[in-house]
């Protein structure tokens, strides 16, 4: 059994992290005290169905354990990834036996523990409405994607979403002391830590948040511990004395921290920090969030984005960033991994330090609600590709103004279709150059 497997939590007490939900006069943690007050009692228990949603390894199970554990109802378990209609059919099935009902009349039906929720179909998702409605069958969903996008709307309004965090560092050691004390116990080691304090805490930060894959480290480091003999040679029971060194540490949780799912909410999580970071001008957070995409090998996804935020957040403050930045990501992409990071670097640098204009952006889509809306209206006739008048044109010739032809290349005509013909889409920045732009046109226009 794997370590995460044997020192999981049973009580509130040893569970670790999520303070926000488990805390005292938190939600969720009244939620599972008042179902065991009332269990005890053997009162009729209301258990409302819960989805818990956030990444692997943060407690999701485990809480879904102890809550079951404090109820007098039949435990269910299936997972997403292998259950299929009849699995939950087969549980459907159940409400209506006894272990539905309940013995003696004090069960309050079976609780379902659902993980991995998301990758059940709609229909099969529909099939549990029925028995949720009526109380027979209570549901515990567990995901790792944002329930609002994966889980049935039918189902989210019937449940109660809690989301979970990574767990802080300082709340993942004492399951790594706990996980090495039993490895210890268990295979008869002592183990001699080179700097306990600095080990425990290189695994806990290294492990991204993720409790489970903190004690996959810390089985990696008590197995390829250096064995140096037994405390008491000529003792067949004593323990083997091994010694746990911080390089091993680091090497057991290396890359652990990189949490990272190209299809899913952390890819997207990842890209929204990096170009809100840009957009805010902290370069040295940019920068964090452009090495955790790099380390976890996503060059395109990086490039992309800088790309699209020199036009959307640098735009017209500073038009030249967006021929730079594609000058860097060229080089960038010939280079490939390592190297790439250089040229990346330079691009994000640029972009925090580089004034903002986001006008282009907000102009073009205050257009584009317009064209979705369908006001789009004809085309002005001194604007159309019409040589020739028909019998049915009331106003004779095209006459269209050719502006080369007018003083600083400017005349006064109408360009929007009739029906929004007043419309404003592009407001000037208030940075340098559209200021400055603005000045020119002002003079343009002013000298008619």
């Amino acid at each position: 059994m794997p370590l995460a497997e044997k020192i999981r939590p049973q009580t509130l007490d040893e569970f670790v992290g999520q303070k926000h939900l488990t805390g005292e006069n938190c939600v969720l943690r009244k939620i599972i005290e008042n179902t065991g007050e009332a269990n005890s009692s053997l009162q009729s228990v209301r258990l409302p169905n819960l989805i818990f949603y956030g990444p692997s390894g943060t407690g999701k199970t485990t809480l879904a354990n102890i809550i079951a554990s404090r109820t007098d109802m039949t435990l269910r378990k299936l997972n997403g990834t292998q259950a299929g209609t009849a699995d939950i059919k087969q549980i459907i099935a159940e409400t209506n036996t006894l272990y539905g009902r309940g013995w003696g009349g004090h069960s309050a039906g079976i609780l379902l523990y659902l993980d991995e929720i998301q990758y059940l179909n709609k229909k099969q998702q529909q099939s549990l409405l029925e028995f949720i409605e009526d109380g027979s069958l209570t549901l515990i969903a567990a995901t790792t994607e944002n329930p609002y996008f994966y889980v049935y709307g039918a189902i989210l309004s019937r449940s109660t979403v809690f989301e979970f965090k990574p767990v802080e560092p300082a709340d993942i050691i004492p399951a790594i002391e706990r996980g090495f004390r039993l490895f210890a116990e268990e295979l008869k080691l002592e183990l001699i830590f080179e700097n306990k304090d600095e080990i425990f805490l290189t695994i806990a930060r290294g492990c991204g948040g993720d409790v489970r894959k903190a004690l996959n480290a810390v089985e990696i480091c008590a197995l390829t511990a250096n064995s140096s003999g037994t405390s008491a040679p000529n003792e067949m029971s004593a323990p083997n004395i091994c010694n746990v060194s911080i390089a091993t540490a680091k090497e057991a949780a290396q890359k652990s921290a990189v949490k990272y799912d190209r299809e899913g909410d952390a890819h997207y999580d990842l890209l929204s920090a990096l170009q809100k970071s840009i957009r805010g001008s902290d370069e040295n957070a940019a920068l964090h969030y452009l090495a955790r995409l790099l380390a976890a090998g996503d060059l395109p996804s990086a490039c992309r984005r800088l790309l699209v935020t020199a036009s959307e957040d640098i735009g017209l403050a500073f038009p030249n960033a967006v021929v730079i930045v594609k000058n860097c990501i060229d080089s960038a992409l010939q280079l490939g991994l390592p190297e790439a990071r250089i040229p990346l670097a330079e691009a994000v640098v640029l972009l925090c330090t580089s004034p903002k204009s986001n006008s282009a952006y907000l102009a073009i889509d205050k257009a584009l609600a317009d064209v979705e809306k369908g006001l789009t209206g004809d085309f002005p006739r001194h604007l159309q590709n019409k040589h020739c008048d028909g019998e049915d044109d009331f106003i004779k010739g095209q006459n269209y103004k050719y502006p080369h032809n007018f003083p600083n290349h400017y005349v006064e005509q109408q360009y929007l279709p009739d029906e929004i013909k007043d419309r404003v889409y592009y407001e000037f920045g208030d940075n340098k150059l559209e200021q400055a732009a603005r000045e020119y046109r002002e003079k343009v226009k002013g000298e008619l």
